[in-house]
């Protein structure tokens, strides 16, 4: 089986986008002459699941089921049927591992988060085990007892996303499950109907979130021009910036985040020290400790963090003190004054992963 995700989407590591949920209803036995409404069974379970794109996911199950109404009468060799009924409180239980398919998703593409009402497609197969004694249910094949068997499972989940952040999920799924008790074979005559309604629990991502969100990728024609840009402010002779940063904000946009420097004073191109960091990191590349190391042992500095607007504003937050906080103890170690370090999340609409030296 193999998936592709048709855009980048935030919270796609190993540890994101798993979820748990309870679930329970009642099943009915679709062989011959079965009363289905009578005979209904109920059953109760668990399911572990883990959305790998929007559109694709991989679910494991368990159910029991505490009913036997509407039973088969497995015939052994002899013709005889042997069913005096199962003494144990859970008859059946019955494992499954399902692939999951947003349809919505699917057809109609994701737009950053869960819509209120999706429809999801389930199927995959499953390890169903009989309890009781010999003498409860008699199945022979070859003269030996058998009481485990491999299913399969197709279904439909009618799915309901709800809360702040549709952390939860309400279902509703018909489904049909089938025994192969003799090879990979799709018997009605020895399958049951089942309709299930569940509530599910997303748990946070890396990303601040429940669920994917898609990624604000930057143009790399744009990454470049900028960078050329603060190389050659760089090379060039000291220039005095009028209203303190304003020069600094017109190239990068974002350095309007840096703190109010003493009222009056100019400040240069060369007293700023930008760093950057990768995605959610705020550890130290070696080109930002280069940047870094120009700045002269006993200077006073002020530091800024900055995120991108990706993640919740918490998340955000947290990661640009996380950045400024190493910037001044990476100085500090080198004895350099750091009169202030913040972290100032998510500033203006073109806010990017970078920490900001005031050099005074």
């Amino acid at each position: 089986v193999s998936a592709s995700a048709q855009v980048t989407v935030q919270g796609s590591k190993f540890t994101d986008n798993w979820y748990i949920g309870i679930q329970g209803g009642v099943s009915t036995k679709t062989h011959a002459g079965n009363r289905w409404l009578s005979n209904l069974n109920p059953n109760a379970g668990l399911r572990i699941g883990k959305n790998i794109t929007p559109i694709f996911g991989l679910v494991a199950e368990g159910n029991a089921y505490f009913g036997w109404r509407g039973r088969n009468m497995w015939l052994p060799k002899n013709g005889e049927p042997h069913h005096n009924g199962l003494h144990t409180f859970v008859k059946t239980t019955n494992v499954n591992l399902l692939a999951n398919v947003n349809l919505v998703n699917l057809f109609a593409g994701y737009k950053g988060e869960p819509r209120t009402f999706e429809v999801n497609a389930l199927y995959g197969f499953g390890w169903l085990h009989e309890y009781g004694t010999k003498d409860d249910m008699k199945f022979f094949k070859g003269g030996e007892y058998h009481d485990n068997f491999l299913t399969s499972k197709a279904a439909l989940d009618l799915v309901f996303n709800f809360g702040g952040a549709k952390q939860f999920q309400f279902f509703v799924e018909p489904s049909m499950n089938w025994v192969m008790r003799d090879g990979v074979k799709y018997n009605i005559l020895d399958s049951w109907f089942q309709v299930n309604a569940g509530l599910v629990y997303k748990f946070k991502n890396s990303n601040g979130t429940h669920n994917f969100k898609i990624a604000q990728l930057r143009d790399q024609a744009e990454i470049d021009e900028l960078n050329r840009i603060i190389n050659e402010l760089r090379n060039r002779k000291p220039e005095t910036v009028v209203k303190e940063v304003e020069v600094v904000k017109e190239v990068v946009k974002e350095v309007e985040v840096v703190k109010e420097v003493e009222v009056g004073k100019e400040v240069r191109v060369d007293d700023l020290v930008f760093v950057t960091f990768a995605q959610a990191k705020s550890a130290l590349t070696p080109e930002a400790k280069k940047a870094l190391n120009n700045i002269k042992e006993g200077r006073h500095v002020q530091i800024v963090g900055t995120a991108s607007p990706e993640g919740s504003a918490e998340a955000n937050q947290r990661i640009s003190q996380a950045r400024a906080d190493a910037v001044a103890e990476y100085l500090k170690s080198r004895g350099v004054i750091v009169d202030e370090a913040i972290g100032k999340g998510v500033q203006g609409t073109t806010s990017n992963r970078i920490a900001v030296v005031y050099v005074k």
